[in-house]
């Protein structure tokens, strides 16, 4: 009895070994994605969110987070099923037309987006004291050298290291000296205002938590990786794990303001501003460790974003696409690419050049897309004849249009706020 139980136990704990292996080959794609939510615009919304009303904006982390996974599991779902990318299902149930008005809109609002991850390249090392007319040159050569010289799978590591590092946030939060109790009372019982200035500031929040070039790259990255459905639950398991650490990293920039910059009355604009001003108060370590991790994620997402949307407008028009191509194979995916990055690169380095505005109608042009995008995604998942018996069941649809229904209005909301 006793050699069967054995037996048993051991034959468990292979299997779970194998499943284990098996998770840690197929993570990386929902970690990846959801990491790059924080990004320098998320960064600087954070930032501001925790110096003006200190703890009490913690509760959105909560629908951030479903937000999220609802969102990415129907990519994940959709890329697995189809093997096509979203802008190749866009292609072929909504035509070429429409096509070419979604991308071309998405081509211009990313090239503003890549230009104001440069743009946090730059206000990162300002806090080093190295200029941006070097620190961003060698940025972008080095973002163009890992996706053109790299593959697939080295390039991905080198993600999921820099999504690890994102987490010296949580040391410069800790360096602040956080009141846990309070925030443990923002959480569960937070103080909801009604303020233009505190809804602005929500919408900002929910609202960076998704952006409609991050479904593209969600849905090709589980195609690069070769995931199949029986395979699905550690993707499942994988953009779970990543939606966490992105609310995570969120949550302590918050508290890292939140403890510091708010309790003495000091107002920022950009996640730079908090950098700096957290040295007075905070010492070095905290400076230099939140300057670090904007330095990581802008750098990280600007060659994610450059990359995602070279392979969405290639996939949209047919092209050929990927990291694991050569240059040969896919001269249109790298050319648009190797474009993106110079363009972006090369506004920060003009001097005087209008950030605060290219910022605001890349976000105008997101907010716009948006809507578009996700109507089409949840058609499509509910399509039969692309997802067979893989279609939304009556839960997943409740969550999906609703979570749709919010994100519409958030953004509607955003775009008027941001002309009045």
């Amino acid at each position: 009895m006793a050699l069967i139980n054995y037996k048993e136990f051991n034959r468990r704990r292979k299997s779970i070994f194998r499943s284990f292996l098996l998770f840690l080959a197929i993570l990386g794609p929902g970690i990846v994605t959801g990491s790059v939510d924080n990004d320098a615009g998320g960064i600087t919304t954070y930032s501001v969110a925790g110096a003006l009303y200190g703890y009490n904006l913690l509760w959105t982390m909560i629908p951030a987070f479903l937000v999220l996974v609802v969102v990415q599991e129907m990519n994940a779902r959709m890329g697995i099923v189809t093997g096509k990318g979203l802008a190749d299902l866009i292609r072929e149930n909504a035509g070429v037309k429409i096509t070419f008005f979604i991308f071309v809109g998405l081509l211009i609002a990313d090239i503003g987006n890549t230009t104001t991850e440069f743009a946090g390249v730059a206000g990162s090392m300002q806090v080093f004291n190295i200029s941006k007319y070097i620190s961003v040159p060698i940025s972008a050569l080095l973002v163009w050298w890992l996706v053109v010289k790299g593959t697939y799978k080295f390039s991905e590591r080198i993600f999921l290291i820099f999504s690890a590092f994102l987490l010296v946030y949580v040391v410069s939060a800790l360096i602040g000296k956080p009141h846990w109790h309070e925030i443990g009372q923002a959480m569960i019982k937070p103080d909801i205002q009604y303020n233009k200035e505190y809804l602005t500031i929500v919408i900002g929040i929910v609202g960076t938590t998704i952006a409609p070039w991050m479904q593209f790259y969600m849905q090709s990255a589980v195609i690069e990786k070769g995931i199949k459905i029986t395979e699905y639950k550690y993707t499942l398991a994988d953009l779970i794990i990543g939606s966490l650490i992105t609310v995570t990293v969120a949550f302590f920039i918050i508290v890292a303001c939140a403890s510091t910059l708010h309790e003495k009355g000091i107002r920022i604009e950009e996640a730079k501003d908090a950098a700096m001003a957290l040295k007075p108060i905070a010492g070095s370590l905290a400076s230099i460790t939140f300057a670090f991790g904007l330095f990581i994620a802008s750098i990280f997402s600007a060659t994610i974003l450059p990359v995602a949307t070279a392979f969405y407008v290639c996939e949209a028009f047919g092209f050929e696409a990927g990291i694991d191509k050569k240059w040969k194979e896919a001269p249109q995916f790298y050319w648009l690419f190797t474009s993106i990055i110079i363009i972006g690169a090369a506004i920060i380095l003009i001097p005087n050049a209008p950030l605060i505005l290219i910022t605001l109608w890349s976000q105008v042009a997101n907010g716009i897309l948006l809507p578009v995008v996700l109507i089409c995604m949840i058609l499509i998942v509910n399509n039969k004849e692309v997802m067979g018996s893989y279609v939304n069941n009556k839960v997943q649809n409740i969550f999906g249009w609703f979570t749709i229904s919010v994100l519409i209005g958030l953004t509607i909301t955003l775009f008027i706020s941001s002309f009045f």
